[in-house]
């Protein structure tokens, strides 16, 4: 699990488990971590963390934020890195591996004209099995000659429920029509600067959250808030001036 260690000149005030989606810093009492120090902004900045992975953004703060030295609005946080507020440091822990890799992170879709990928073809149907196998052991004759009872049939085995195949269609601007399979346990759809969101894969189905920008998403006509929503078929998204659908394959 992925936590924040408090210092403040060298001394450590406390740790901070990242156990929620969206986890806020600032000066006011409502924030998850509350900094009370004027150097610090009432609402400073806000960690998105989806699966493995944090994400970092300055809310607009008067004095910035700083990562590693360097002012950010927007970071992918990475172990060890060291979150600057003022005199307070916050030092990014995570210990548990990735599930399946970087490979598993999509970089920011940006949408534009043909930056969309093309749809993967759909898979081929298995061959059918055989009805009988090529070999049939013959039991053995009762006693007496009598026939021997025919055997019942072996139940079939119940066939495995597949996973189901999420996907986004774009409905308007320039690569309205064009089609997005969700294959990685986490896409990032928007317009870094704008508006920017995370589509996760998860056992129990496809989740949304906003990750940046002032205004959230909209799932059919309704604004997000700051935490995961479920995604169900046929569900229509307004992300960065651009509408989509979302479906199952």
């Amino acid at each position: 699990m992925a936590k924040l260690i408090l210092s403040m000149d060298g001394l450590v005030l406390k740790e901070i488990s990242l156990t929620k989606e969206r986890t806020t810093i600032g000066r006011k009492p409502h924030n998850d971590i509350q900094i009370d120090n004027l150097a610090v902004s009432g609402e400073h900045a806000v960690i998105v963390t989806i699966l493995n992975d944090s994400f970092l953004e300055d809310l607009g703060s008067t004095n910035g934020t700083l990562v590693n030295g360097q002012p950010i609005k927007k970071h992918f946080l990475q172990p060890n890195d060291v979150i600057e507020l003022g005199k307070y440091k916050l030092k990014y822990i995570n210990e548990a591996p990735k599930a399946a890799g970087a490979a598993d992170f999509e970089k920011t879709m940006v949408l534009r004209p043909g930056q969309m990928p093309k749809a993967a073809p759909p898979a081929a149907a298995p061959a059918a099995l055989k009805a009988d196998s090529d070999v049939t052991q013959k039991p053995a004759p009762a006693p007496g000659g009598a026939a021997p009872a025919p055997a019942a049939p072996a139940a079939p085995a119940p066939a495995a429920a597949p996973a189901r195949q999420g996907a986004i269609q774009l409905l308007s601007g320039a690569n309205a029509g064009k089609e997005l399979v969700l294959v990685k346990a986490l896409t990032t759809l928007g317009k870094p600067g704008v508006q920017v969101a995370v589509i996760t894969r998860r056992p129990q189905g496809f989740f949304i959250t906003h990750v940046e920008g002032a205004t959230f998403p909209l799932v059919n006509g309704k604004a997000l808030d700051a935490q995961a929503h479920p995604l169900n078929d046929h569900d229509m998204i307004e992300l960065a001036g651009t509408k989509m659908e979302f479906f199952y394959k």
